[in-house]
């Protein structure tokens, strides 16, 4: 049987842009997942603690970034005052760690309060103290936009930051140590490994909630209340429930990084709820990319970096810090991740 050598006339396949992009995209976002989850991993192989220390911390910063960047990104509500829900967690953490052991003058035996050192209970109360403050603050600023909405949540923050300095129960300026991690059941969270691995899922979970969120039509409430809200409320959807919810749901993230952040360190401070960190977080989205979902975690990656090998060279490193952030807004506008997965298509 002789075979035709005419050449078939059915169109052939050809990967349109879009699907092209979306496999770019993807590729970028399971390289920056594998990198982080590598590089500690054989750090802690070769014996160097510090470096899966430096990668814990890395997460949790991307991990409260995640949260700001619901909010900013996602719901186009420009918050200067997350460090609040950061710090905030960080304070539970360390209360809950303070009273882990109650000791009693009568015995002079320590009695040790059920659950109150166990990240789950801390992580619970961090998500519910967290959400019932960005209720009653995002009740009141998002009744305002723009720069009103921007300084409001600059106001309450710092709010927060006064009264934490000044509650010299909780050692006040001075911050309040944890001497001890708190616990997981069946976990070593001494280990700084597995205490990284922690990290390492909260933050791969705050991803993927968000990524679930925007694809859900609640998503598309969300991101059309940024674009046009007088459109969805023509539709019959009210914008300011929806951004109340995002805000929420947004400030519980970045509160259960800070609850994390203040078990790595074994301290918290009222630093942790000043505007200096608010401003960290925002130059972290901006780096990464505004409303990009793994735009916090290649920001958080740059910062970091930056500050650890520039740090060691200069004091002054947040100088080059301040020009590479002004070359992203110029001629970057996507961030880091615009760079590397290539503009968003639709």
């Amino acid at each position: 049987m002789i075979k035709s050598t005419t050449p078939s006339l059915a169109p052939r396949r050809v990967p349109t842009p879009a699907a092209s992009w979306h496999d770019r995209k993807h590729l970028v976002q399971i390289g920056l997942l594998a990198v982080l989850l590598l590089a500690p991993l054989s750090a802690y192989l070769l014996g160097h603690v510090y470096y899966v220390n430096l990668a814990s911390r890395l997460t949790l910063i991307a991990m409260a970034a995640v949260g700001l960047n619901l909010a900013i990104g996602y719901g186009g509500m420009v918050s200067f005052g997350h460090a609040a829900y950061f710090g905030l967690g960080g304070y539970v953490a360390g209360i809950s760690a303070y009273h882990a052991f109650d000791f009693t003058p009568v015995i002079g035996w320590p009695i040790v309060i059920p659950g109150s050192d166990s990240m789950l209970a801390i992580w619970l109360a961090t998500m519910l103290v967290c959400g019932l403050l960005a209720l009653v603050i995002g009740t009141v600023s998002l009744r305002t936009s723009g720069v009103y909405f921007i300084m409001i949540t600059l106001a309450f923050a710092q709010m927060v930051y006064y009264f934490a300095n000044s509650w010299p129960t909780y050692g006040g300026e001075d911050g309040l140590p944890i001497y001890l991690r708190n616990s997981l059941p069946m976990v070593d969270t001494q280990d700084p490994l597995t205490f990284f691995l922690i990290c390492f899922g909260g933050l791969v979970m705050s991803l993927a909630l968000t990524s679930r969120i925007m694809k859900s039509r609640f998503g598309a409430a969300l991101t059309m209340a940024r674009l046009n809200e007088t459109r969805l409320a023509t539709a019959g959807i009210a914008p300011y429930p929806i951004r109340l919810v995002a805000f929420v749901i947004s400030a519980m993230i970045t509160g259960l990084a800070g609850a994390l952040y203040a078990d790595l360190n074994g301290f918290v401070s009222p630093t942790m709820l000043s505007w200096h960190m608010s401003g960290e977080l925002m130059v972290i989205v901006i780096l990464g990319g505004v409303g990009r979902l793994y735009g916090p975690l290649a920001g958080a990656i740059l910062f970091v970096m930056m500050e650890t090998l520039l740090g060691g060279l200069t004091e002054y490193w947040k100088l080059f810090l301040g020009l590479v952030l002004l070359l992203v807004v110029l001629f970057a506008k996507h961030g880091v991740m615009g760079w590397l997965a290539g503009r968003e298509r639709p």
